[in-house]
């Protein structure tokens, strides 16, 4: 006979502490949610998925107050919910982990966490709110020192400051947006592990992100949104990969792309002993070694802020060098400009591809011809030959598979995978010798990043040296032939892209030195 404690305590784990009926939100000229119902139960963690544009991060906005929905309901925890700001979010329990963390360096752990509150008022025992964070840090397994300041915290601490901040507002309900975008290996177990115990803790969890594996090992059931509109709502333990891949694209997706051995052709990237300083002119590039053969993709794979912006920017000529040299096809170009390392044959994909890879408000074709409009058959003399360009535009819109209303289309107007779609045709369509590609996938969705890795497997193929940098591991490990570990500016170890041991390779972005795998 089941006792009436233990039906009250499964009741209270299928209760259902967020629900969201028919909502719908329009903005000019689009439905981002279209009559969407989604629940969520107490204790679970729920993956939310879908597409760049699908609809997701519109959802969660109204679930936290940013956005007011035309249509539909919220009740939380069984009662009505009307959101006009993210404080009435807040109040009814429902705190969110951004992609980006709102932190303040120059402030401490305990000074982040209590930033915004009402209480105390007029005088702040400082002591306590670190006595309460300690605690706090001590009950879910969030390790962090309350007096640290956030500057000294490594990426994975600063998000447990971020979790630990939701907490002390009193959240039960956790929505994390791509919460492993920046962490290593083992800081993403450490991850799953608080939230597991968040979760049997009685907390609820909406995990947004883009990697399946890990919605696969962390879920227990997945909403996916398409176009706007929920596909399905499944148990992770009933589904795959390849089924929620599907749903969220329309289409069957490729997860291992087949990458065939080839013998790497003549150096055409050598880089030896790079210094180079950050912003704030402190060191980023410590001496940095290393090369890239034709036919052969280089991975540069480590954390966030850990030197890789600095290492593309200096290879383009965007940023300079304080010491050391770089070799392109045996020719220095070390004190190169931007332009005349464009025209050595070098292909740049940016970091930012809004801000840095293209120009929002030119339309598709003037974007296309941004390295090309001072050449034939762009150029005419001093002038630019527009049925040249638009010609040459509309090939490559077809070729790359852009999707846009037309060619006078502005960029800023494009989704993240046809943007990229549309550097790419820029960047690629002049036979580069060396491609160097920062974070070519971020933020793309499933079918966006099949297209774009498929592309760089391509370029390989055709004979080009590719220097991958990507703070995605599995998309580091699947794509290279060599992988090189970056940790504060130095090259912690170099691994075979085949033999690769995913544990290793962790320990090198968190600054073990070592040699592995040949």
């Amino acid at each position: 006979m089941v006792s009436t404690s233990t039906l009250q305590t499964v009741s209270r784990e299928n209760e259902i502490v967020v629900s969201m009926r028919e909502v719908t939100k329009r903005f000019p000229g689009v439905v981002a949610n279209d009559r969407v119902t989604f629940e969520a139960r107490r204790g679970e963690i729920h993956a939310l998925l879908g597409e760049n544009g699908a609809g997701k991060s519109t959802l969660m906005n109204v679930l936290t107050g940013l956005y007011t929905p035309e249509e539909g309901e919220i009740a939380i925890n069984g009662q009505p919910a009307q959101f006009r700001s993210p404080k009435d979010s807040i109040a009814a329990g429902i705190g969110m982990v951004h992609q980006h963390f709102k932190l303040v360096e120059t402030q401490t752990v305990t000074e982040n966490v209590i930033l915004g509150l009402d209480a105390p008022r007029f005088r702040l025992d400082m002591s306590r709110a670190e006595a309460d964070v300690a605690k706090l840090s001590e009950q879910y397994g969030l390790k962090i020192d309350p007096k640290a300041y956030i500057w000294q915290l490594s990426v994975g601490e600063q998000q447990r400051v971020e979790i630990i901040k939701a907490l002390y507002r009193g959240a039960q309900i956790l929505i994390l947006d791509e919460p492993t975008a920046v962490l290593t290996p083992q800081e993403t177990e450490e991850l799953f592990i608080t939230l597991r115990d968040m979760v049997a803790k009685g907390h609820t969890i909406i995990f947004i992100s883009h990697k399946l594996d890990e919605v696969m090992s962390i879920a227990d059931r997945v909403t996916v949104l398409r176009g706007g509109k929920v596909v399905a709502t499944v148990n992770a333990r009933d589904t795959n990969k390849a089924e929620l891949a599907e749903m969220m694209v329309g289409r069957p997706v490729l997860f291992r792309l087949d990458r065939p051995a080839l013998e790497p052709g003549e150096m055409v990237l050598r880089v030896e002993e790079l210094h180079a300083e950050n912003d704030k002119g402190l060191p980023a590039l410590r001496g940095i070694s290393f090369y890239v053969r034709a036919r052969e993709i280089v991975g540069i794979a480590g954390v966030s802020g850990n030197g890789q912006s600095e290492l593309a920017e200096a290879l383009n000529g965007l940023r300079p060098i304080t010491r050391g040299r770089i070799f392109l096809n045996g020719r220095e170009i070390t004190t190169l400009s931007a332009r005349e390392i464009i025209d050595a044959g070098v292909a740049h994909v940016p970091e930012d591809r809004h801000t840095d890879g293209s120009v929002g408000d030119m339309n598709l074709t003037e974007n296309i011809i941004l390295k090309r409009y001072r050449h034939p058959p762009i150029a005419r003399g001093p002038v630019i030959d527009w049925n040249q360009a638009r010609e040459m535009s509309s090939e490559l819109v077809s070729r790359f598979n852009v999707q846009a209303p037309g060619l006078d289309t502005r960029a800023r107007l494009l989704s993240g995978g046809n943007l990229q779609k549309l550097i790419l045709a820029r960047e690629l369509s002049a036979e580069p010798a060396l491609i160097v590609a920062m974070h070519p996938t971020q933020g793309l969705d499933v079918g966006a990043t099949e297209y774009v890795r498929q592309v760089l497997l391509e370029q390989r193929a055709a004979g080009a040296a590719v220097l991958l940098i990507s703070e995605d591991l599995d998309e580091v490990m699947q794509l290279s032939d060599r992988i090189l570990v970056i940790y504060e500016g130095e090259i912690m170890g170099e691994a075979s892209g085949e033999k690769a041991d995913r544990a290793q390779i962790g320990l090198m972005m968190a600054g073990q030195r070592q040699e592995v795998g040949y």
